[in-house]
């Protein structure tokens, strides 16, 4: 196998397999990761526009993010209110059931990242990140990733 096509697959699994742990975690909150992603990305950046929260979803990218706000919207979790500056934008936030439900996301993914902590203590993950920047930050995905992140992007090598 070449390594291009090594690399390429261990980065689908490694994807995959992290998604199926997040998954099988949120299950008793009825969420998936994708409605979780926005669940945290309001609790950190609300009140947000549909093209806003767009902007910053991983899971999404280059998709509008309807579909799952208005699952969550039925579901009590999130609230589509008239914007006060403009009235023609709805503004998303999170209902207070939806800020109870970003508490116990935040502890799940916080247990994923210890296990990849620990999956990772004996590498040099900046040079994993680094390349992992300069292979997706000018996709629709890595800008996504590249709003939200606490650096920039620009921070990382490669990039």
């Amino acid at each position: 196998m070449r390594r291009a096509e090594e690399l390429r697959y261990l980065i689908l699994a490694a994807q995959r397999e992290g998604n199926r742990m997040l998954g099988q975690a949120l299950r008793p909150l009825g969420l998936t990761p994708s409605q979780a992603e926005v669940v945290r990305v309001l609790h950190e950046r609300q009140p947000l526009t549909l093209n806003g929260l767009g902007d910053l979803l991983v899971c999404e990218s280059g998709n509008s993010p309807s579909r799952l706000v208005d699952r969550l919207a039925t579901a009590g979790i999130v609230r589509r209110q008239p914007s006060e500056y403009d009235r023609r934008h709805i503004e998303l936030s999170l209902t207070v059931e939806g800020a109870r439900l970003a508490a116990l996301i935040t502890e799940i993914e916080e247990h994923l990242y210890e296990s990849i902590d620990h999956a990772s203590d004996r590498y040099d993950t900046d040079q994993i990140t680094g390349f992992l920047w300069s292979f997706v930050g000018s996709t629709p995905a890595g800008q996504a990733l590249a709003r939200r992140a606490t650096t920039s992007p620009k921070a990382h090598p490669d990039t």
